[in-house]
């Protein structure tokens, strides 16, 4: 706990902290929010950390939560550091004005990563720029996985949630001393961070903390309970234990996570199966968070960014070469995407009439994106018009295949393109005009409330970042919509049977994609 005395010292209802001048802004890394996790706190609700005297040194990241590292399918791609350590719930926070009465906007800040991978430390998650154009920014870590979304019967469910809660009351009651107002946070995240976003913004438990919400490839949503429970018994029988947070408590971390990776490789987005995720508590959960604002009983007053990327289903079939074989595969994959989609013929028909020189691949890829994400987005946006901003990022990396895929524009609205990590999704040549304009209107999001273009209304405005200068565009993804709107109408068709071929080859097969796809729903 020594520190640089040249720092920026500020002090927390814990502890003071002691951060460092970078670039002109003040960066505080590794604050704890709660004590850690592990020992009698194993499985249960964040507790508050122990208070600290003297300063605290926050130079360097905190310990990140356990997690398995991504396959080798993924890892070119993706950069997911790994710091050592229990005291894994912790945060950073970057300001331009490092005290009381700055009162500039927040933005609170969820990773994503399947709920099983990713921390506050991934490079491309820096929030200089953000604190250079007046915004605090704060990141956090979370429990994730078995640790922070199992389901077990001696344990109460969602910690990990938990974790983001208590970060979010932390930054409420602390971020003032930052330079930040606790009346102005925006709580952003992309993928399972955006799930966790929305969950939270609909939580009876916020009202009053969360003014607006960036909803980045990520719709609110909740886990079936059995589809958790599943995840968590096919652990335990991998490792001959009961499944209970007494006994997963007494195995070795190392074992654990290798065990959860193994069993992960079973479920995936496009083909569904047991995952981790939120449920339905009865407490932080009380009830389905898309019905909950959709139905205008919470957050009726808070402003919305929501997007999507244009090829999010790239990232998950392209590593590995999966999507020539779901090409391959043909009518098989096209039956379990509608299985996991419970779609009748007519959805994916109506797929083909839209694209008719599409891939299997590119059917199944957009089939499954909008039924998880475009069309539960579509739903919020449409019942809080005025107070609603839609975008599509379209710009395609310059790396074979990839397209505008899901995480792209994470470099883009950070402003970090031109780290390594970036580029490792992105390739080289990444316009910086592009970057500077989403920045920009995630900037004007967290400080106003309006990014910047037209707010949802019955037309439809979609604001379009891709090659070229951004754009809006009305009704882009409505053919596509309006497809499962008519489906909607009808009975629910029986699950479809997924057609017959050489039972040694469609095993294999059907292996290969699970394997290849559930490495990662980041």
């Amino acid at each position: 706990m020594t520190a640089d005395q040249t720092g920026p010292v500020v002090g927390t209802p814990h502890g003071a902290v002691r951060g460092r001048y970078e670039g002109g802004v003040a960066v505080f890394r590794g604050i704890p929010y709660a004590a850690p996790p592990f020992g009698p706190r194993r499985f249960r609700p964040p507790r508050p950390p122990e208070p600290w005297g003297g300063v605290r040194d926050a130079a360097a990241f905190g310990p990140t939560a356990p997690k398995p590292p991504y396959s080798e399918a993924f890892a070119p791609y993706l950069s997911d550091p790994a710091v050592p350590g229990d005291d894994c719930l912790n945060l950073n926070v970057w300001t331009p004005e490092p005290g009381p009465g700055a009162r500039l906007p927040v933005l609170v800040w969820l990773h994503g990563g399947a709920l099983t991978r990713g921390s506050s430390a991934v490079p491309v998650y820096d929030g200089a720029a953000f604190a250079r154009d007046g915004v605090v920014f704060v990141s956090v870590n979370y429990r994730l996985g078995v640790e922070g979304f199992g389901l077990f019967p001696d344990a109460p469910p969602n910690p990990g949630l938990w974790d983001q809660f208590a970060a979010l009351c932390w930054v409420h009651e602390t971020i003032a001393a930052f330079g930040g107002d606790p009346g102005r946070i925006t709580l952003c995240g992309q993928s399972a961070g955006a799930i966790g976003t929305g969950v939270l913004l609909a939580a009876p438990r916020t009202r009053g903390l969360i003014r607006r919400a960036v909803l980045q490839s990520g719709p609110p949503e909740v886990a079936d309970r059995d589809k958790v429970r599943r995840m968590v018994r096919r652990m335990a029988a991998r490792l001959r234990i009961p499944a209970t947070a007494e006994a997963f408590a007494a195995v070795d971390r190392v074992l654990l996570l290798r065990t959860q990776a193994e069993v992960g490789r079973l479920s995936s987005p496009v083909l569904g199966g047991p995952a981790f995720g939120i449920v339905v508590d009865g407490d932080l959960v009380p009830r389905d968070p898309l019905k909950a604002l959709t139905d205008g009983t919470a957050a009726p007053d808070a402003e919305l960014l929501m997007g999507w990327t244009r090829d999010e289903y790239r990232l998950w079939l392209v590593p590995g070469g999966l999507l020539e074989r779901v090409d391959r595969l043909g009518a098989v994959a096209l039956a379990g995407a509608m299985a996991r989609c419970r779609a009748g013929h007519e959805i994916p028909r109506g797929y083909r009439a839209l694209r008719p020189g599409a891939g299997t691949a590119e059917i199944v890829g957009q089939m499954v994106t909008d039924h998880l994400l475009r069309v539960p987005l579509h739903r919020l946006a449409d019942a809080r018009p005025g107070s609603s901003y839609l975008y599509e990022f379209a710009w395609p990396s310059r790396l074979p295949g990839l397209g505008a895929c899901h995480a792209l524009e994470l470099g883009f609205v950070f402003g970090t393109g031109d780290l390594p990590e970036a580029k490792k999704l992105a390739g080289e040549g990444a316009p910086r005009a592009l970057s500077e304009a989403m920045h920009t209107a995630w900037v004007r999001f967290a400080a106003t409330g309006d990014p910047g273009w037209p707010a949802w209304d019955a037309t439809h405005p979609v604001r379009v970042f891709g090659d070229g200068d951004p754009h809006t565009v009305y009704g882009p993804r409505d053919a596509e919509i309006a497809l499962w709107t008519a489906a909607a109408t009808v009975p629910e068709p029986p699950r479809q049977a997924v057609p017959r071929a050489p039972g040694a080859e469609l095993a294999a097969a059907m292996r290969r994609l699970r394997d290849s796809v559930g490495a990662l729903r980041h």
